[in-house]
């Protein structure tokens, strides 16, 4: 579920053409394409699916998971196109509730909607959406996981795994309520938390971001591991630095996680970005007076270590990611 293995989405990916008008090709850990618009312009793109979400804000969701990966590489979704799929029992009802949604979501951020395709089908049996969106930016100002400095620090917005706590509300209502009790319905109210568009434009806007990556399937395994490599540096990530809600870890003794699943759990709406340490406090301020949390967590280091630091030890961080939200998500509710 989710994610390819990496050596069975790189070979995937070798079928693929090349092109000097694409500067951003498809890559393992690239989130979005750019190919050049000119001789100083170039179209960010980015495309998602979205499924198995409450359809109160599914629309939502749908726009802003592609909206986000762009704005991640220091663009704005300028245009976006939409695709709404469901099994042939899916009435017009559900199909309008959710266009209101995207075309709110859209406007809200100035997106032009250009096209898309909706229908019903026999080899559907849930609710299906995908949104491409298109940014144009200047090249001088793209953003990618690819530019990470040793030295530069590691910033991280928003708690982990809020977006597990705060499906599993709508999924697992029952189970929700057992483990959170009043809480539950605190945490119901966080779904907005499920994208970095904000903190994104507004780290690509300061100037003072060298890379950005948002933390979605795999968590900070998959994201860290895939800055490091697009990058060629290393870094140390700081345990006890990250913001875990109390809720996740009741959650983690209720399922047995390990600190392993703990770092490799999905947290789409957390943003992880590389910055100078000279620019340390005045970014953590800029980010602080719209109300986004953030902290530093860890550094990105000139050697090729990939390290985790845990109760004042040094381990090595884990190469591959163990995402639970399956399993969570999935799971029977009592």
């Amino acid at each position: 579920m989710g994610k390819m293995a990496q050596e069975d989405l790189e070979d995937l990916l070798r079928c693929i053409r090349t092109s000097p008008d694409v500067l951003v090709p498809p890559l393992r850990g690239f989130d979005c394409g750019v190919h050049k618009l000119g001789r100083d312009r170039c179209v960010v793109i980015s495309t998602d699916p979205c499924l198995n979400v409450p359809i109160e804000h599914f629309g939502w969701l749908l726009f802003h998971f592609s909206a986000s990966d762009v704005s991640v590489f220091g663009a704005s979704p300028h245009y976006c196109t939409v695709e709404l799929l469901g099994p042939p029992n899916t009435g017009p009802t559900v199909f309008k509730k959710v266009m209101k949604q995207f075309c709110k979501s859209a406007n809200d951020l100035g997106t032009v909607i250009i096209t898309g395709h909706t229908g019903t089908y026999d080899g559907l049996n849930t609710f299906l959406g995908v949104c491409t969106a298109y940014g144009i930016i200047r090249r001088r100002d793209l953003v990618t996981p690819a530019g990470a400095r040793p030295g530069d620090l590691i910033l991280c917005t928003k708690p982990i795994g809020s977006e597990v706590l705060t499906n599993l509300v709508f999924c697992k209502r029952r189970l929700a309520a057992k483990l959170f009790g009043d809480r539950a319905r605190y945490l119901a109210k966080q779904v907005r938390m499920q994208s970095c568009f904000e903190e994104a434009r507004l780290l690509a806007k300061s100037g003072e971001v060298s890379a950005m990556h948002d933390v979605t399937e795999g968590g900070l395994v998959a994201c860290l591991n895939e800055i490091a490599d697009a990058s060629n540096v290393g870094f140390v990530l700081n345990y006890h630095s990250l913001q875990i809600l109390p809720e996740l870890s009741i959650l983690s003794k209720h399922f047995k996680l390990s600190r392993d699943q703990i770092l490799s759990i999905s947290s789409t709406g957390t943003l992880l970005a590389a910055i100078s340490p000279d620019h340390e406090r005045e970014v953590l301020e800029r980010l602080g007076r719209r109300g986004i949390d953030s902290r530093i967590v860890g550094i990105f280091t000139k050697n090729r270590k990939r390290l985790l630091k845990h109760d004042d030890r040094e381990t090595k961080f884990p190469e591959r990611s163990s995402d639970p939200y399956a399993e969570i998500i999935g799971t029977d509710p009592n």
